[in-house]
């Protein structure tokens, strides 16, 4: 049995084919395009009409191709633009028309949540407290809870790799004071956030897997800012070369470490790279659903 997740998010749109896998999922087949919505929102705060129609193709193109492959139920689901945007609800109704498949926007609580069930199916030898980190291109999410009982605590800061990009570094590298603005703006995002310490903590997302080329599996603190400084020292040309990233993702790895550094002095312990998350997470949920359908 095959589900699609279409997953509209703030850096890219993305389409997630898997079956079940023991108590997870294995992914068989994954497409991504970048739309780079999140940018529109932070300068204009709505999504034109041309981000619009472009993002109801692609979205379009990944049902098929999901239809093609087999799966017996698709799911389109909007992160951070569809909460986000001035028009996100126009957004949702292009993807649905566009698709013919009911939309829906993720709100900040349930994107946390599946990314934590993403996260832990496909993790090993977990121990009794585990945090989830996901730090998208809009927002951020964090979950902390048992593997047991699942997350316990959850919260979203609106601030991702993207967004922070766009809003403190006005040079390719940034310069120091472009840096000290982006600290600065984690500082206030974050400051409010407290959550329970885990034992352990997850870091997954499109920012995890981008830093962990540079920083490796372990993304520590001390190796957190030494990214941030090897980084900020390159263009992002450069650094799409040097470490197999595309540009657009290069361009917010540095905004992403720094979003990982001030999670991981709130969380108090160092991060590993996982697997699996949001998409995953919500495909184990589309696949519990049709099975008890059935």
């Amino acid at each position: 049995m095959r589900v699609g997740i279409v997953d509209v998010g703030a850096n890219t749109l993305r389409l997630l084919v898997a079956a079940p896998d023991g108590g997870g999922v294995v992914r068989l087949n994954e497409e991504r395009v970048q739309l780079g919505l999140g940018e529109e929102i932070e300068f204009r705060g709505h999504i034109g009409e041309e981000k619009l129609e472009q993002a109801a193709a692609t979205a379009r193109s990944h049902v098929r191709k999901a239809r093609k492959l087999g799966c017996v139920a698709v799911e389109v689901l909007v992160t951070s633009p569809g909460r986000q945007a001035e028009n996100g609800d126009q957004l949702v109704r292009r993807l649905a028309e566009a698709t013919g498949i009911p939309t829906r926007v993720l709100s900040a609580t349930e994107e946390a949540e599946l990314a934590w069930r993403g996260a832990c199916a496909a993790a090993t030898d977990l121990p009794e407290t585990v945090a989830i980190c996901d730090v998208g291109g809009g927002s951020t999410q964090i979950a902390v809870g048992t593997p047991s009982a699942g997350p316990s605590w959850t919260r979203s800061v609106e601030l991702g790799s993207l967004r922070l990009t766009r809003r403190a570094f006005r040079h390719d590298p940034p310069d120091k004071e472009d840096l000290t603005l982006a600290q600065e703006a984690v500082g206030r995002a974050f400051a409010d956030i407290a959550p329970p310490r885990p034992l352990a903590a997850i870091a997954v997302g499109g920012s995890a897997r981008a830093l962990r080329r540079v920083a490796g599996d372990r993304l520590t603190e001390d190796e957190l800012i030494a990214s941030v400084r090897r980084l900020s020292k390159r263009r992002s040309r450069k650094i799409a070369k040097t470490y197999g990233v595309d540009e657009a993702r290069a361009q917010t790895m540095t905004a992403g470490a720094l979003i990982f550094i001030e999670v991981e002095r709130k969380l108090g312990v160092p991060m590993q790279v996982g697997r699996g998350g949001v998409r995953e997470g919500a495909a184990q949920t589309l696949l519990a659903d049709v099975e008890a359908a059935a």
